[in-house]
């Protein structure tokens, strides 16, 4: 039986130097968000706090894609664009 070589298994025919590469900048990625949560620890936030925050911010973000989705729906059905509904409904170019 024949293993393959690690190579076979990149995806997309990446290179060991770009593997490391995005390794590194995961590892900075990492390490940004731990300053960025022991900065708001020092500021006087909880965990269970920034945790109930992240969570509101998915439940918003999973709503919003809902409302955007319908939206796109009802463009192709008017034959207009999404961005010709948003005054109809009070929406502003940033929702």
């Amino acid at each position: 039986m024949r293993i393959p070589s690690p190579k076979s298994f990149q995806p997309n025919g990446a290179s060991e130097e770009a593997l490391q590469c995005e390794i590194e900048e995961l590892k900075q990625k990492d390490l940004a968000l731990d300053q960025e949560i022991a900065q708001l620890l020092s500021e006087g936030y909880s965990l269970e706090e920034l945790d109930k925050h992240i969570s509101l911010l998915h439940e918003y973000n999973e709503i919003k894609d809902a409302g955007q989705m319908l939206l796109g729906k009802l463009a192709v059905i008017r034959g207009v664009t999404t961005k010709q509904l948003y005054p109809e409904y009070d929406l502003e170019l940033s929702d």
